[in-house]
């Protein structure tokens, strides 16, 4: 049992000895990684000092732009597309072609029931031309009974004047019946002066109804050549055609979506976080890395905030007022646009990811 003993122990004594001048590599291994660690944060802190910190940076950024659901205005089939998935068109361009039959028969329509309102005036204009010819010729009746009734009452006078005895019985009969008929005609030719003058107004009063009925069917018309114009679908402005729904023989109805034009221009909407706002002003520059475009940095400036926080537009806000507030940090949309002109070489569609770097100091 000793000898086993004395034969453990050596064993013992030549593991220990064979670690013992391990130990001072292992130290000097910590301290080379402490060095390393320690040089990092010094050099993490040198470059946070003498870069970083002049700029904001966020990763909760994307492509934006304008982005318009074309509708039709009318019901009825498509019977032409003529663009392709994602074609670029430009303002104006015919893109599709619903069914005119329907349209162009209401059209027709209108425009007879308009040619018909234009002859109806026309003849309330010639019937006040007429009625105004008889109020002519009743003051001209009016006047002749009035000279009449003068030459009467002047006979009648002379004739009440003169002598009983020069003159017959009969003779003054006759001036006094005629002095009184004259009175008798100028009164019945005035009566026949206003009625010949509430014709006029009758008539006037026709025209004005019929100049509103052709106005009618002059705006029914042009209502009608409206419709018939929508059933030419055209480029509200120059962009893609994208996000298609629609086909030729597919019956559709007003407001409904048949597809979507992203329109020329692009920007970055990045939303930034309430504290790195502090600093930041329009016109500063950016350095925007595109996801979709590894190695490649281009270059914009701020050019404006949205007037409140991301959360402040949402469907259901926030109501901080009731119930237990809990403090959030909140975001900010900012609208940053290219001031690069390569920008015409890549395709940026929105959405697409992006990293903007704003220099604030």
């Amino acid at each position: 049992m000793d000898d086993v003993t004395r034969v453990d122990a050596a064993r013992d004594g030549q593991a220990s000895g064979a670690e013992t001048p391990r130990r001072p590599w292992r130290r000097r291994l910590g301290f080379i990684l402490a060095g390393v660690v320690l040089l990092a944060i010094v050099g993490g802190g040198a470059q946070y000092w003498l870069v970083s910190r002049h700029y904001e940076s966020t990763d909760d950024a994307m492509i934006d732009a304008n982005t318009t659901q074309v509708a039709p205005r009318i019901a009825g089939q498509v019977t032409q597309i003529l663009f392709a998935d994602n074609q670029h068109v430009t303002a104006g361009q015919v893109l599709l072609r619903i069914d005119p039959r329907d349209y162009q028969a209401k059209l027709d329509q209108a425009q007879a029931q308009e040619a018909s309102a234009r002859a109806a005036l026309l003849q309330a204009q010639s019937q006040v031309t007429v009625q105004q010819a008889n109020v002519d010729q009743a003051v001209a009746n009016v006047q002749v009974a009035q000279a009449d009734l003068w030459q009467a009452r002047q006979d009648y006078d002379r004739f009440q004047k003169i002598n009983p005895n020069a003159v017959t019985r009969q003779q003054i009969d006759a001036a006094t019946a005629t002095y009184q008929s004259a009175q008798a005609k100028l009164k019945a030719s005035q009566q026949t002066e206003g009625g010949a003058r509430a014709q006029v107004q009758a008539s006037q009063a026709q025209v004005e109804s019929a100049t509103a009925q052709l106005r009618q069917a002059e705006a029914a018309t042009k209502a009608a050549a409206l419709q018939l114009g929508y059933c030419t679908v055209t480029a509200p402005a120059s962009g893609l055609v994208t996000h298609r729904s629609v086909d030729v023989g597919n019956y559709v109805n007003p407001g409904q979506a048949m597809f979507a034009l992203v329109q020329d221009g692009r920007w970055v909407t990045a939303n930034f976080k309430e504290t790195q706002l502090a600093y930041m002003r329009p016109g500063q520059p950016v350095d925007l890395t595109v996801d979709a475009l590894p190695g490649v940095t281009l270059r914009g400036k701020v050019d404006s905030f949205q007037a409140g926080t991301g959360s402040a537009f949402s469907v259901l806000p926030a109501e901080n007022a009731t119930g237990n507030y809990v403090k959030i940090v909140q975001r900010v949309p900012v609208k940053i646009v290219f001031d690069d002109d390569r920008i015409q070489d890549y395709r940026l569609a929105p959405g697409m990811s992006v990293i903007p770097s704003v220099r604030v100091r």
